[in-house]
């Protein structure tokens, strides 16, 4: 099972890689136009230009402070650590879907399954966490089976 879980948290670690390299690519190109938008006659829309561009740098180092902390909790992931209970860097099957409990990020695939790659302070992360194999929990209205925990 650690084969799987290494396979899910390389897959999490590329996933950050290429978030991180998309928004710091964005915040180059709003950093380049607002250098280049030259004044204009009209005034004005020379600082609403540049002003809009500084938004979008300032929302895109938001988003840069929000992935070094999605970093940070994947870096205290341990694939190899194995328990019980559900817990950061657990794999969990149940009646309605697969978990890998790491940061939130999009689905991931590995040996022919989908695991949906969560963080254990998501909604539903907060509901599985502590669980073991065997317990059941309820979320918007389903009820939710742990099948295992690895």
């Amino acid at each position: 099972m650690s084969k799987l879980k290494e396979q899910l948290y390389l897959q999490c670690v590329e996933y950050l890689r290429t978030k991180e390299a998309e928004i710091k690519a964005n915040i180059n190109d709003a950093q380049e136009a607002a250098n280049s938008d030259t004044k204009s006659s009209a005034g004005d829309k020379f600082e609403t230009g540049r002003e809009s561009m500084q938004q979008e740098i300032d929302l895109n180092l938001t988003r840069l402070g929000e992935l070094n902390k999605q970093k940070q909790a994947l870096e205290n992931i341990i694939p190899a650590q194995k328990g019980a209970f559900i817990m950061p860097g657990s794999v969990v099957h149940t009646n309605n879907g697969n978990y890998y409990i790491a940061i939130s990020a999009r689905q991931l695939k590995a040996d022919g399954l989908t695991y949906f790659a969560i963080s254990i302070s998501s909604p539903i992360g907060e509901k599985m966490a502590g669980k073991k194999a065997g317990e059941s929990f309820e979320m918007n209205g389903k009820n939710y089976v742990i099948e295992s925990v690895a």
